[in-house]
């Protein structure tokens, strides 16, 4: 799914979702954001300038993250693994990292996400697991895959399948896309809206993708407190309180620094966004 600038904060009377907040919050900082153990990127602009489409938006009723046909080349029992490379991988090293959110914003946690593609000649696996390997969303919904950016094979351009799963729920599989490919104006199969937003890093290239789920969430509360604060067990973090970048709060016996200013509403606890609130 393509990402949004710091700016899109939704039309005018609509609440701003966890998930705008988690992306403004990246799109603000210059280095990239560690996040439970995952790497949330800066989201960048388009090759024009102008700010990605956000799509599809889990807080107004959008469809979530668009199917895609398996293709020939699945396999199952796929190793686990957050890597598919070694350090003699040939190829252009690639990570990606991003999300996966329910149709209310919130994270799902343990969503399994089961990627494969074809190496960097175009060649896919079918005797082993080369370049097929799953894993499952952490705390605060986040992944990262570290590979290397599939190669072309005739028919298609470039990209990455992959089948997500939350738990008890049913599989989605579809692909992921390059911005930039000539091969995207003649490929049948692709669609725009699962672009990666993905730049330059050194010798490699960074990509960023959020996933949305068909997954029935209840909404956060949007609003202000309609309640007196109250300290949540064991921590300084309150309801109510109008946080600054740099301010630090503990919450459940564990440290926060605040990242980027905002008024504290319930169900926004520092372990819940982590592009509000860091560790340590």
């Amino acid at each position: 799914m393509t990402e949004s600038s710091s700016s899109e904060a939704g039309p005018p009377g609509r609440p701003i979702s966890r998930k705008n907040l988690l992306r403004a919050a990246v799109a603000a900082s210059a280095v990239p954001l560690i996040a439970g153990g995952g790497i949330a990127l800066a989201r960048d602009t388009g090759a024009d300038g102008a700010p990605l489409a956000l799509t599809p938006a889990c807080d107004d009723g959008d469809d979530p993250t668009p199917e895609q046909m398996e293709g020939p080349y699945f396999k199952p029992d796929s190793p686990l693994r957050t890597s598919l490379v070694t350090s003699g991988t040939p190829g252009t090293p690639l990570t990606v990292s991003g999300y996966v959110f329910g149709r209310a914003c919130k994270p799902l946690t343990g969503v399994l996400l089961d990627f494969w593609q074809a190496d960097a000649g175009g060649a896919y696996d079918m005797n082993g697991f080369a370049f097929r390997g799953h894993q499952f969303t952490d705390a605060n919904g986040a992944f990262t895959l570290t590979t290397v950016v599939a190669g072309l094979y005739p028919g298609r351009t470039r990209h990455i399948h992959v089948k997500a799963q939350a738990p008890g729920r049913p599989v989605l599989t579809t692909q992921l896309y390059f911005p930039g490919e000539p091969r995207n104006a003649t490929d049948a199969l692709y669609d725009p809206a699962l672009l990666m937003n993905v730049r330059t890093a050194g010798s490699g290239r960074q990509g960023t993708f959020d996933f949305v789920l068909d997954v029935a969430q209840q909404p956060d509360p949007t609003g202000p407190p309609t309640g007196p604060p109250t300290d949540p067990p064991g921590g300084t973090w309150t309801a109510g309180t109008s946080y600054r970048a740099g301010d630090r709060v503990t919450y459940d016996g564990v440290s926060f620094r605040c990242l980027q200013a905002h008024s504290a509403i319930a169900g926004w606890e520092p372990p819940l966004v982590p592009a509000l609130w860091e560790r340590g």
